[in-house]
């Protein structure tokens, strides 16, 4: 974001031509967090690779003592997330939109619910569906092994594994990022959350701490999909094509994952990603569907049953069990612990795709949408492969049992191998594998770069080059601990650098919790307001504005002659007014250029000057904004701008972003009106909230909010003069 003029009050102006002109703004690197993460990363994998018995080693007693001693943190952590969730989406704060008030959701419920339906499947699903519940079979946490009990537990621990409270996590993430960037007008940034908790100063040390361990989770969640996802499409392609296993054909699969990344960094093929995506999904599903039909549908429906309802009456047991008499501290290590961890370090990465899709939605509707769609998918996709195994085995084939839990990679083709038409659907499952590993790089490379850069506004990315760079690094990253010891040390590393991002789950907690409770207190002080939203234009004036569609010209002419000079000068009387320090000091006007997206095709169309008034007080910000948005030509007035399928607003943005109503072609008299209106409702806010402290309590506020409202008649008065 290029700012034309931002200065305190009594600075001279910048020419009003130069909003005329402008060019779009680039993200630019956090270099900080680029250098600590980067750097961070690059150590371990160039560790590993130099001194692999060293570094197992290492990764392997860590794991021990996390297991041993921080169990209780993650199982805590992971209900904590749920209930939080759950809580927030189920009160009154469950109304409150992923944007401001007026906005709606960009997409139908059938388009999200399908976008959320390809985030719930991973190349890991493959790997784990068949390989877990065996293992689990053979080798339960608690109870007899190899015996019915054990079986009903098998496929009800994975689907636990991979449900709802996975989910829950992600759910929170994305919480925090919509509605922090959507309604609070802050970047798509790990920092955002902080906010509420510690102010300005997440711009400092703290805010890129959050981001360095959000980065290190992020890329060894990544890393462990795609080291998963490498062995067992390495073990696809020697089944289908004669390809070697091992270290060398999986290097190559991680370079064909980089380059397709780096392409798509270069060129740009997001909707061309977007169609693998969907078309991958038709793919998946009918394999799951050949599977259901051409196995025992009777015995595989009836399971899916009692699995879902096992798991649902079982839930809150196995949230909370931590084995502490069963002796399973191992057990717990290798897999909710590494489940967790895993969620964990995937939060914001999965977490910011759901915000994106997601803005105009309320949390209630994020909430539902985010726990029960894509785990449906998982559940009917676990419980249908897993107990297809089980039945093998259970049946007598205890060679399969053995190579499942021995070498799971090869786990899901053993199974295809004994259905119809096995090269055939074998083949299927390698191209759901390959699309989903591909996708996975690219996109975790797009979001690493964005996280890892100052961006301005939600739709911005991070720059091309380190979007390479990162698909590189994680590349290498990959391949180190393929070479330390393959799937468990990427497990063990996992488990490991979750750890420091689940403190920060924490913080989103507190830090949303709090920000929802400044909500209360907004919507109280609205309520005793002491006007309604919006300007009361003359009879001409509503004629005129409902046969007006405003294009881009109009915009800036408005801005430069009324908008600007209405809101310096009421921010020079504020700023006169509190020229002792009772309660403000600096006030702000601040006036730049942003990128307008396009109504109908989502593309950015223009640069038109935003104007946003800042009057610093104890206890919060009073904020004046005047934005342009864009909205599609209504039908009946392409008769009256043939030329154009958009026209444009000039909303007025609060703290909780756009306040729904737009001034274009009001006076300034009017204009001044609206301003001190919002400033006497925000003088409310305060006095209602409990963000007084300091010198709101010592009555220095107080007295200046009082000063304020007596002067509010004669200021209004005379600015209709």
């Amino acid at each position: 974001m290029i700012s034309k003029n931002s200065r305190t009050l009594g600075v001279p102006e910048t020419d009003p031509e130069d909003y005329r002109e402008g060019t779009a703004p680039n993200s630019a690197v956090n270099w900080p967090v680029f250098i600590a993460s980067g750097g961070g990363i690059l150590a371990i994998a160039l560790w590993a690779i130099i001194e692999p018995g060293q570094a197992e080693t290492v990764l392997t007693s860590a794991v021990g003592w996390i297991s041993e001693n921080l169990g209780w943190w993650y199982i805590g952590l992971a209900t904590a997330v749920v209930a939080f969730v759950v809580i927030v989406a189920a009160s009154r704060f469950g109304r409150v939109r992923l944007g401001p008030d007026h906005s709606r959701p960009q997409y139908p419920w059938y388009s999200w619910a399908s976008m959320l339906f390809a985030a719930g499947i991973g190349v890991d699903l493959l790997f784990f569906a068949v390989a877990e519940p065996v293992t689990q079979y053979f080798t339960p946490p608690a109870g007899g092994a190899e015996t019915v009990a054990a079986a009903r537990q098998a496929v009800v621990l994975t689907i636990f594994h991979y449900g709802i409270t996975g989910w829950a996590m992600y759910a929170l993430m994305g919480m925090c990022f919509g509605y922090f960037a959507y309604r609070k007008g802050m970047p798509l940034t790990i920092r955002a959350v902080l906010y509420p908790i510690i102010g300005k100063r997440v711009n400092g040390v703290a805010g890129h701490g959050v981001e360095v361990a959000a980065m290190l989770g992020t890329v060894f969640g990544v890393a462990t999909s795609l080291g998963i996802g490498v062995v067992q499409l390495n073990y696809g392609l020697s089944l289908l094509f004669g390809v070697r296993e091992g270290l060398a054909a999986q290097i190559a699969l991680i370079a064909v994952a980089v380059g397709v990344a780096t392409w798509s960094a270069v060129s740009g093929v997001d909707k061309g990603i977007k169609r693998l995506s969907e078309f991958n999904v038709g793919l998946a599903i009918v394999l799951l569907g050949y599977i259901l039909i051409t196995g025992r549908t009777a015995f595989l429906m009836d399971a899916l049953i009692m699995n879902v309802g096992e798991y649902a009456t079982s839930f809150l047991g196995l949230s909370m069990d931590t084995y502490a008499f069963d002796g399973a501290t191992e057990w717990l290590g290798l897999w909710t612990l590494f489940f967790w961890a895993w969620w964990v370090a995937w939060a914001p990465f999965v977490g910011l795709f759901l915000a994106r899709i997601s803005r105009g939605r309320s949390i209630r509707q994020f909430v539902l949408g985010t726990l029960t769609v894509p785990f449906m998918f998982v559940a009917l996709w676990i419980s249908i492969f897993g107990n297809s195994a089980l039945e093998i085995v259970m049946g007598g084939d205890a060679a399969f049992g053995e190579a499942a839990m021995n070498t799971p990679e090869r786990a899901f083709y053993q199974l295809i191998e004994l259905y119809p038409a096995a090269p055939l659907v074998a083949g299927v499952a390698s191209v759901v594998g390959l699309l989903l590993y591909i996708t996975s790089a690219d996109s975790s490379a797009l979001v690493m770069s964005t996280f890892t850069s100052k961006v301005d506004a939600a739709h911005r990315d991070g720059p091309a080059w380190s979007r390479v760079f990162w698909a590189l690094t994680t590349g290498i990253l990959t391949i180190a601990m393929l070479v330390v010891g393959g799937i468990p040390t990427l497990q063990m590393a996992t488990v490991i650098i979750g750890l420091p991002f689940s403190v920060v789950l924490v913080l989103a907690m507190v830090g949303l919790w709090r920000s929802l409770q400044d909500e209360k207190a907004r919507a109280s002080a609205r309520e005793a307001g002491a006007s309604a939203l919006g300007i009361d234009r003359s009879f001409a004036q509503r004629l005129s504005y409902a046969v007006t569609y405003a294009d881009d010209d109009d915009v800036r002419d408005f801005v430069i002659e009324v908008v600007q000079p209405t809101l310096a000068d009421v921010g020079q009387m504020l700023h006169t007014m509190s020229g002792n320090g009772e309660g403000s000091d600096g006030v702000l006007l601040e006036v730049r250029d942003v990128d307008v997206v396009d109504a109908v095709d989502d593309q950015l169309v223009h640069e038109l000057p935003e104007v946003e008034l800042v009057v610093p007080l104890a206890g919060g910000d009073f904020i004046y904004g005047v934005q342009p948005i864009s909205r599609p030509m209504p039908s009946y007035a392409f008769s009256m701008e043939p030329l154009s399928h958009v026209y444009y607003r000039l909303e007025v943005f609060g703290p909780t972003g756009s306040l729904g109503y737009d001034v274009l072609g009001a006076t300034r008299e009017q204009l001044t009106d609206d301003v001190l209106a919002r400033f006497e409702e925000h003088l409310e806010y305060l006095e209602l909230s409990g963000m007084q402290d300091g010198a709101a309590r010592s009555g220095k506020l107080r007295e200046f909010s009082k000063n304020v409202k007596n002067r509010l008649v004669d200021v209004r008065s005379r600015s209709t003069r």
